[in-house]
């Protein structure tokens, strides 16, 4: 049994992290801050939560030592209190995008301001298990990976390790509400999001930088991201147009997804020949782990299309970060993450 702390308990990844770790066999959680709500029921926040726990918020100030401490912030905050966070527990997590990068001039050509600390930046791993799972399990220090890069990356890897796309990849993402926080704006105004179809990001997404470093490995990628945003509050679906090298079949690419993610418990291929659910889509994936990723060669116009889905708060966030504290702790990787999501819904 490990300690658990989450640091930033009030936003929807925090909600998160508590649903799944109540149900985790091997964790106790220990504290959940919130400058907001601290010393009020942690359902204040977390409306699901009631009658599952008796927890309640605590400020950040009075952190206290556990043994896995999940850092929970808005971006750009946890690298100003990383070197004090690293003295509250022997294995630290952090969700948002401080870490995730390796080299600092790409951070700050990203995210417009320099990293607070680079030193620290060569110490982390980055979260993807089903890439980086014997570099998790001996890390102590781990940054999760974005929501919309971590779909976009599994849907990628094989075909890019296995030589079998050309380098140009244009990843058009349809992202869910939930994805840009609690905090209201103007664009997630109920009047302005209700029925929307909007081009938010057309052309530098952040989450990029973070698809290039994973992907590229020594090899010259040429990635274009657009995002838009739909009316839906969970889920997140990448169709990914890219161009396959000569001679490329549907049985390649079959037997390359097989032979990369055959025994991921996480990762499904999704090809049907018949009814409404044939390619992934993420309404049926909403509160599980799965990452659902199907594809279509279409010769006329010689493309490989890929399509994958997330729910972007579990595997795009909270269960991609319990999965990988499973491994760092030495626990089964699916502890706590076997939820199947729901249909209908």
């Amino acid at each position: 049994m490990i300690k658990v702390s989450i640091l930033g308990g009030s936003g929807y990844a925090g909600g998160e992290l508590l649903r799944i770790l109540l149900q985790h066999p091997e964790v106790e959680i220990g504290e959940v801050t919130s400058r907001r709500f601290a010393g009020r029921p942690v359902s204040t926040a977390h409306p699901n939560l009631r009658k599952a726990t008796p927890l309640k918020f605590t400020h950040p100030d009075s952190l206290s030592a556990c043994d896995v401490l999940l850092v929970a912030l808005p971006n750009g905050e946890s690298m100003h209190l990383m070197p004090e966070l690293l003295t509250k527990a022997s294995k630290v997590i952090d969700l948002g995008a401080d870490f995730r990068l390796n080299d600092p001039q790409v951070f700050q050509d990203w995210y417009g301001a320099p990293h607070a600390s680079p030193e620290l930046l060569a110490q982390f791993t980055y979260g993807l298990a089903e890439l980086r799972r014997q570099e998790i399990k001996k890390t102590k220090y781990l940054a999760g990976g974005g929501c919309e890069a971590t779909v976009s990356i599994l849907a990628l890897y094989p075909l890019v390790q296995a030589n079998l796309i050309k380098p140009n990849i244009i990843i058009d993402a349809k992202m869910s509400s939930s994805q840009s926080g609690m905090d209201p704006s103007p664009a997630s105004h109920h009047p302005e999001r209700a029925g929307c179809v909007r081009s938010y990001m057309p052309t530098g997404h952040r989450h990029t930088a973070e698809i290039v470093q994973e992907l590229a490995g020594g090899k010259k990628l040429d990635i274009a991201v657009s995002a838009t945003a739909l009316d839906m509050v969970r889920g997140l679906l990448v169709t990914i147009h890219t161009a396959p090298r000569r001679q490329v079949t549907e049985k390649d690419i079959w037997k390359t997804y097989r032979q990369f993610y055959g025994d991921e418990p996480f990762i499904r291929i999704v090809k049907e020949q018949r009814g409404i659910y044939r390619f992934p889509e993420p309404k049926i994936l909403q509160g599980s782990n799965y990452c659902d990723i199907g594809f279509e060669l279409d010769r006329r116009s010689n493309r490989l299309v890929v399509i994958a889905a997330i729910d972007n708060l579990v595997k795009g966030t909270a269960g991609q970060a319990v999965q990988a504290m499973n491994l760092m702790c030495g626990f089964e990787e699916t502890l706590g993450l076997l939820f199947p999501g729901l249909h209908p819904i």
